[in-house]
């Protein structure tokens, strides 16, 4: 009962630092975008992107030293379905999620083709050895130089507008800040909610598709959630695609880089059925170049679909 107790506290703790740390994090990096004169869209898909990953890259490369093989990926592919299906989803609740011309041709594909890759590269052998966590980290060092260049392309293109911005001293406090917050929150509710599950008896593949993949990405809900609802959906559309990204290139590159992670057939038809949400997510969003309210009950369906599937297989 004591164990028990401590769990739900810790998860409290957790759920209120993530929403806290998540306020202060898209406030901070908003001003960043808008300081800069950088697009909202760039930000989500590097600053944020990077920020609400770090409790994926924390367990993933913790559960790679420990030789937990099965949780490092099943816990960044179970995130990555978890972002597209239910961040994306739950956020064009709230509004319509618009998706730049650009978006659609480049970063949504490039995250398609990062999926197929690990797929490539798992099923070879079925393991993610140290050459291909090399290969995975660099593409993302060349994923961030695209992005560093649009950035600095898109800048030429802004008008110079009045924006209510924060003080810089002050955006570094809240962007600082609120990663700490949400890399901790993440971790409270992770440790919370995994001592609920191997009390209750979970396998650790099944802990990581579920309690872990929706912990760890509690950072990316929660922040988009908030984006979405202040009016940044660039943001938080960014932070969905970015973050998938960055869990297959630079968590489980840096993961399988430092000890080679071995792979199981429930992990290669996971990525298959990623793919495949990737792939219906991308025609949702191609349709009106926006994710709707009706759009985001079928993606919260497909993962109620995909949840009761891997309970029961």
């Amino acid at each position: 009962m004591r164990e028990v107790m401590i769990a739900v506290v810790m998860l409290a703790a957790g759920f209120v630092l993530l929403i806290k740390g998540a306020d202060f994090f898209v406030e901070g990096s908003s001003s960043v975008a808008k300081m800069l004169r950088i697009p909202a869209m760039i930000i989500g898909l590097t600053i944020v992107a990077m920020g609400t990953s770090l409790p994926e890259c924390a367990v993933s490369v913790t559960a790679s030293l420990a030789g937990n093989n099965e949780l490092a990926v099943s816990n960044a592919v179970g995130s990555n379905i978890f972002n597209l299906m239910v961040v994306a989803g739950s956020c064009s609740l709230f509004m319509p999620l618009a998706i730049h011309q650009k978006t659609l041709k480049r970063e949504m594909p490039f995250s398609i083709l990062c999926a197929v890759l690990l797929l490539v590269m798992g099923y070879l052998g079925m393991s993610l050895g140290h050459g291909d966590g090399v290969v995975l980290m660099a593409v993302f060092i060349i994923y961030l130089i695209m992005m560093v260049r649009s950035a600095m392309h898109s800048r030429e293109e802004i008008e110079v507008e009045e924006y209510e911005i924060l003080p810089a001293w002050k955006c570094v406090l809240f962007i600082l800040g609120g990663g700490i917050a949400i890399k901790f929150g993440g971790d409270f509710v992770v440790e919370g909610a995994s001592s609920v599950a191997e009390m209750a008896g979970l396998s650790q593949n099944l802990i990581g598709l579920t309690i872990l993949a929706m912990g760890t990405s509690l950072p990316e809900l929660v922040t988009s959630i908030v984006a979405a609802r202040k009016g940044e959906v660039d943001m938080a559309m960014g932070n969905v695609i970015g973050s998938n990204i960055f869990n297959i290139l630079l968590v489980l590159g840096v993961a399988s880089a430092i000890s080679p992670i071995n792979f199981v057939m429930e992990n290669v038809i996971d990525i298959i059925l990623l793919i495949l949400m990737s792939l219906l997510a991308c025609y949702f969003a191609g349709t009106k170049r926006k994710l709707e309210r009706k759009e985001g009950i079928v993606m919260l369906s497909v993962y109620a679909a995909y949840m009761v599937y891997i309970c029961v297989r």
